[in-house]
């Protein structure tokens, strides 16, 4: 794909130059760009975190770890392996803290100008979608809850909305226990098929 290829480098260089929030952030934004063309899985999350800001590294925090351990069973060199996954957000910088509690919004300007070039290019074969903002952007008109237990399509392909896995999302996982009782095992199985690792219920690390 040399033609793909070169115009994805051209866009990642654009992606990580772009400083068109900083105003609004009151910080220098970090761009964060993860993964290659061919790719396997696009996961497209909310926006990085602090500690994604710091490090420069996509979910390098504590829900990353519980996704990849607790939710997809995968080992980390798995899950950073950019051909297995590319890894983005509706933003693609860390929003900065909101006064009244946890992170500001995700602009949606970045996701319109950046995120939509960036479907374009991604070869993959499922997305996954994690967190509300995520699956607003896409599915609009639906609830968070409804969406993560449904089989869904996006540009004909098959695709998942998880519930956003940080540590603070306590009372959601109380109020609907059938995602760690069954549907957590189906997103983790059509995870592991697509990156062609065996599965099975008792798969362990």
């Amino acid at each position: 794909m040399p033609d793909i290829n070169h115009t994805f480098l051209n866009l990642r260089e654009q992606i990580l130059s772009c400083r068109q929030c900083q105003s609004d952030f009151g910080f220098e934004p970090h761009p964060i760009v993860f993964g290659n063309p061919s790719a396997k899985i696009m996961q497209i999350s909310q926006a990085p975190s602090r500690t994604v800001h710091n490090t420069g590294k996509p979910f390098n925090d504590a829900s990353g770890r519980r996704l990849r351990s607790e939710w997809y069973r995968i080992s980390d060199e798995t899950f950073y392996n950019p051909d297995n996954f590319y890894i983005v957000s509706i933003a693609h910088c860390y929003p900065g803290k909101n006064p009244k509690g946890g992170d500001n919004r995700p602009p949606k300007c970045c996701a319109d100008k950046w995120l939509s070039q960036e479907l374009g290019l991604v070869q993959n074969e499922i997305y996954i979608l994690i967190g509300g903002s995520a699956a607003a952007y896409f599915f609009p008109k639906q609830k968070l809850t409804e969406l993560v237990f449904q089989d869904l399509t996006l540009n004909g392909k098959r695709t998942f909305v998880l519930p956003h896995p940080s540590p603070l999302n306590v009372k959601w996982f109380r109020d609907y226990p059938e995602f760690m009782e069954k549907r957590v095992f189906e997103i983790e199985k059509a995870v592991h098929k697509t990156l062609g690792i065996p599965w099975s219920s008792c798969t362990a690390l």
